[in-house]
């Protein structure tokens, strides 16, 4: 299999922006966390450990990813943004698919969970939420979003959680948690504005009302809406300063012009200007998050 095929099959830059979405909070653990870490943010044995975190996520997203494919295997060959996958397309068969999936997810959870027992559990809460719950509910309702935003958002928190060495969720997991969980509701929407009708040739339901219209675009107003106090809750419980605080508000407001936008022409222009928006937004407010975290 050429390295092409590997990077399509595993959707490399989805998996890039989780690893480096879980990295930023495995950082904020250790800061945040004092006597209870794994070491200083200096020492070797933290930078071992981040690293187990990467190749872990990364094995576990790719995984996960490839079940996917596998699943939907047939309705892949009906659109154009994923016929020339390696599945769809005749260069790796089903069988393969799975085989390697289930190698990389074994891999990949033995190494999150010698982190700790619930950076374990999570990932593989991850993996079943995302192929087997997720990954079927995209053709039969748009509450398929809610259910894909949860796997979408565990990189935060497991991140978090893996940065200690006695893993536990406390007020700053959630917060991040929260921050992503918002997020991928706009995120997700954006997306399948832009390319609805190639989802439609595989019967995906993604949008607020199956439809590009005003109800739908209101209800992704909404969620931008709602995610501008939610990206100032680290400021608001004091774990952020005012910088970061300034940030994440600036980013929230463009956000939410942007979707404002989309709701005024209901074009696909508009859509495509969301949908680059929130590629930058999340890395951005969690940057931010973590340099003000690391100043203190």
């Amino acid at each position: 299999m050429k390295g092409s095929d590997f990077s399509k099959l595993i959707k490399f830059r989805l998996t890039f922006l989780v690893v480096f979405s879980a990295s930023i909070s495995f950082i904020i653990a250790v800061k945040a966390n004092g006597g209870d870490t794994w070491g200083s943010l200096y020492s070797a044995t933290m930078w071992i450990n981040w690293l187990k975190l990467v190749a872990g996520g990364f094995l576990v997203t790719a995984a996960a990813n490839c079940f996917n494919e596998v699943i939907e295997v047939d309705l892949d060959k009906l659109m154009k943004r994923t016929m020339d996958r390696p599945m769809p397309a005749g260069r790796m068969t089903t069988g393969q698919g799975l085989v390697l999936g289930l190698g990389m997810g074994i891999a990949g959870t033995y190494l999150l969970g010698s982190l700790n027992l619930l950076t374990g559990l999570l990932s593989v809460f991850s993996i079943l939420l995302y192929a087997f719950a997720y990954t079927p509910l995209k053709r039969k309702s748009p509450i398929s979003v809610f259910v894909g935003a949860i796997p979408g958002a565990l990189p935060a928190l497991i991140g978090y959680v893996a940065g200690q060495p006695r893993g536990h969720i406390d007020q700053i997991a959630l917060i991040l948690f929260s921050i992503q969980f918002i997020w991928q509701f706009v995120h997700f929407w954006a997306i399948a504005w832009v390319l609805d009708d190639d989802y439609k040739l595989a019967g995906f339901r993604l949008l607020p009302t199956q439809k590009r219209d005003r109800a739908s675009a209101v209800v992704t107003v909404l969620f931008a809406i709602i995610l501008v106090p939610v990206s100032l809750l680290p400021t608001f419980y004091g774990y952020g300063g005012y910088y970061v605080g300034g940030v994440s508000l600036v980013c929230s407001l463009i956000f939410l012009y942007q979707s404002i936008g989309l709701l005024r022409t209901l074009q696909i222009a508009e859509a495509r200007k969301l949908m680059f928006g929130s590629f930058f937004y999340l890395p951005v407010v969690q940057l931010m998050f973590l340099f003000d975290f690391i100043a203190k």
